[in-house]
């Protein structure tokens, strides 16, 4: 009996070694193969990233940009300008290339918001001896006519609004450039008619008045040609 009963014992041990190994194999083959698969592909998947990060880098490179180490100075002017006044001007830009009835398939369009400086007074460089006298013990000052020394567009609060281009029509690059151009013009025309150099003459006077007056001139006329 005891005999028959190790018997089975050793059958049923050799059944299960035999389920085991048609169960393990399979999965160990499966596992190998994942694994040598995995590392076969590896250096493929990492050459096509490679590949895509250099495309990526072709079609949008970054700028370099290289400042040539050679300086050419020109000319070189001693100034002596009494800047008197400032003026901050916004000016509301609008630039198209207009096409009538067309204007939604070939028409350009765009609204630009200009901010600019203007800054005014007069050039002291200007003056002469023949510019100031004393008559009756009073300092007569004939200052240079008042003129705009800077009229410029602040590029970091200018900006393009709004900007509709046609179906048919690619957008015009030089458009935005002359609408700078214009917004410029625009906003030293505006300080004109605002009457900057008519405020810059006055503030100068203001500043020379008290500046003659430290000097010890306790009367200061101001002249003008026109006077």
């Amino acid at each position: 009996m005891r005999k028959n009963t190790t018997g089975l014992f050793i059958l049923a041990l050799a059944i299960l070694l035999i389920i085991g190994l048609f169960i393990g194999i399979p999965y160990l083959m499966r596992q190998i193969i994942s694994d040598t698969t995995e590392a076969a592909v590896a250096p493929i998947a990492e050459a096509n990233a490679q590949v895509k990060t250099e495309v990526a880098q072709l079609l949008n490179p970054t700028p370099t940009i290289i400042p040539d180490p050679v300086t050419i100075i020109h000319e070189v002017r001693s100034l002596a300008r009494l800047e008197s006044i400032q003026y901050s001007v916004e000016k509301i830009i609008t630039a198209e290339i207009a096409q009538g009835e067309l204007d939604f398939l070939f028409g350009d369009k765009l609204l630009f918001v200009a901010h600019g400086t203007v800054i005014a007074g007069i050039d002291l460089a200007k003056m002469t001896t023949q510019n100031l006298w004393l008559e009756d013990g009073a300092l007569y000052v004939n200052l240079p006519e008042p003129e705009v020394f800077v009229a410029t567009l602040d590029n970091d609060k200018s900006y393009v609004y709004d900007r509709e281009t046609g179906l048919l029509r690619k957008s015009d690059s030089n458009l935005e450039t002359q609408a700078r151009q214009v917004a410029e013009q625009e906003i030293l025309a505006a300080a004109i008619e605002d009457g900057i150099l008519r405020q810059a003459d006055f503030n100068a006077e203001m500043y020379m008045e008290r500046l003659f007056g430290s000097l010890g001139y306790d009367e200061v006329i101001f002249v003008h040609e026109t006077e």
